[in-house]
């Protein structure tokens, strides 16, 4: 599935809200599609503490979903207020592991008119990856880039082609506090867990991006983004050099001064913190948590200094807009592509016959691109889920032929395929799942949460993906084509098959398009008529 040419010609507004575990940020972007560059026009940041869930259930706490409402209301007006022609929106950490996450995203929906994606760890790590990469040069030099959220930690090694290695794990400056640091100030033996349990959790990671590295890659960058090390790097600057870099995008500090950071702010109470040049009061009650993961992932990587980026998440946001949409310079195309490589490298993984499922990916759009118009209205972005189903239909075949359509909605629903949104991941999921079988009903758990739009979708998706594996039952490629002709006035839709060998009579094929048309014919209410192609010899 090649890129899409550009969508728009005329500059545009967009704004980008993360709704993170610590705070609500918001950037907003003046987009230029012709120079594929974009000028921030403003940013909004509220501290709303979503990560403040209760220890007992695992839910968002009432009050910390009204300041986060309260804080996107805001930033709703100021989008509106600069004329934004578009506002995106991302959840992670704190709403993706809340038990309730999902109906504070429907409450978000309510009260604010916001559409958030949620999204997974690793999504969000490259997003984070697009974000850093349009702004920095990484010439020949591959960079292991460090975010530290208040749920989570991303780390990411990257060169100027690609990422090599992505990766979210539950240590967050906001997480941990709660979790580990209860006396002020925290006292030795707290401290030494503290210590010893981040560097449990970063071994893994940091020893997969070691087995990354080639042997001759003897010089690695290691790049910084987010609240927690951008507070760091203003704290050191102010006391080495009395003022703060501006912009500080590209300022560097040591392992050492990290070290020093760790050293005095386990000494000092959090009243104490707040006499600290450079340190907001809300940072100073999770700054100490933040500056442990720092210093042991600099430690475990065996990296001395880290420089600032100041484009994270949310420039990675309008990146990943940008390239959807076909607006981004040729450094980034590849990264356009990264929908369909994840889902062929997931395929991959389970063993996915990819002849197969391509022939069957091919006639599932085939349909969709013939039907258009005339038995549905959907767009670029549902053809592109349909297509994902239908080359990961048959995945579930790598756990066990029995019931394989269900393993296939287990394993795609829990693949990291980049490029999706967890909502999406759903969607593509359900698809797959009712490729054969009995057809989606409501008591079916997992078809059931989805909202009424999304399971008309997912009905009429698998529906038309149910035709196209039909048409190659003997997995052969029997059938070269088809052309679909609908009769409005008797509802009928007339397949007329064309085989790939004219002395094949596709009987099998015929026969289970008769067998699976049924539903198809159910959900959009036509019957469907098949011919077979006869050679004519003269």
């Amino acid at each position: 599935m090649p890129l899409s040419s550009p969508q728009t010609v005329d500059p545009c507004t967009l704004a980008a809200i993360d709704i993170g575990t610590n705070s609500v940020h918001m950037v907003i972007v003046r987009i230029d599609p012709l120079l594929a560059t974009f000028t921030i026009v403003a940013r909004e940041k509220d501290t709303v503490r979503l990560g403040d869930r209760d220890p007992k259930s695992n839910n968002l706490t009432p009050e910390a979903m009204n300041r986060a409402i309260a804080a996107l209301k805001r930033c709703v007006e100021l989008a509106k207020s600069l004329e934004a022609d578009h506002v995106i929106a991302v959840a992670t950490s704190a709403t993706r592991e809340a038990r309730n996450g999902q109906d504070f995203l429907a409450q978000i929906q309510t009260e604010v008119g916001l559409t958030v994606d949620l999204i997974s760890g690793p999504e969000e790590a490259r997003r984070i990856y697009l974000g850093v990469f349009s702004g920095m040069d990484f010439q020949q030099i591959p960079h292991v880039m460090i975010d530290i959220g208040g749920g989570s930690t991303e780390l990411i090694l990257a060169d100027r082609q690609d990422v090599r290695f992505l990766s979210s794990t539950k240590i967050g400056a906001v997480r941990l506090t709660q979790d580990f640091v209860h006396s002020d100030p925290i006292d030795a033996t707290e401290l030494a867990i503290l210590r010893a349990y981040v560097r449990g959790m970063l071994e893994r990671p940091v020893d997969e991006i070691k087995q990354r590295l080639k042997p001759e890659e003897t010089t690695v960058k290691l790049v910084g983004t987010s609240g927690t090390i951008e507070t760091l790097a203003t704290m050191t600057a102010l006391q080495t050099q009395r003022e703060v870099p501006n912009p500080l995008h590209g300022y560097s500090f040591s392992i050492k001064d990290v070290r020093d950071w760790v050293k005095k702010l386990a000494g000092l109470t959090y009243q104490e913190r707040f006499t600290l040049a450079g340190l907001s009061d809300r940072r100073a009650e999770i700054i100490l948590a933040g500056a442990v993961i720092l210093l042991e992932a600099m430690t475990l990587l065996n990296l001395d200094r880290i420089t600032i980026c100041e484009r994270a998440l949310r420039e990675g946001m309008i990146v990943d807009w940008m390239l959807s949409h076909g607006l981004i310079e040729d450094r980034l195309r590849f990264q356009g592509e990264i929908r369909q490589r994840s889902v062929l490298k997931i395929a991959h993984k389970y063993r996915v016959d990819l002849g197969f499922s391509q022939r069957v990916a091919h006639f599932a759009t085939s349909f969709f691109d013939q039907l258009k118009g005339i038995l549905h209205y959907w767009g670029e972005t549902e053809r592109e889920w349909l297509w994902a189903a239908a080359i990961l239909h048959n995945s579930g075949l790598y756990i066990s032929h029995s019931s394989h359509h269900k393993h296939s909605y287990y394993l795609i629903r829990n693949a990291e395929l980049l490029g999706y949104t967890e909502i999406e991941l759903e969607l593509i999921a359900n698809i797959a799942r009712y490729h054969r079988r009995s057809k989606p009903k409501k008591r079916h758990e997992d078809y059931l949460k989805l909202s009424e739009d999304h399971r008309f979708v997912v009905r009429q998706l698998s529906a038309i993906l149910r035709l196209a594996v039909a048409l190659d039952r003997r997995q052969v490629g029997a059938v070269d084509s088809f052309e679909c002709k609908y009769d409005p006035e008797y509802r009928q839709l007339h397949l007329h098959i064309t085989p790939k060998h004219p002395d094949d009579d596709c009987a099998l094929e015929l026969w289970n398009l008769d067998y699976k048309k049924v539903i198809f014919e159910e959900e959009f209410g036509v019957k469907i008529l098949s011919t077979l192609a006869i050679s004519v010899y003269l």
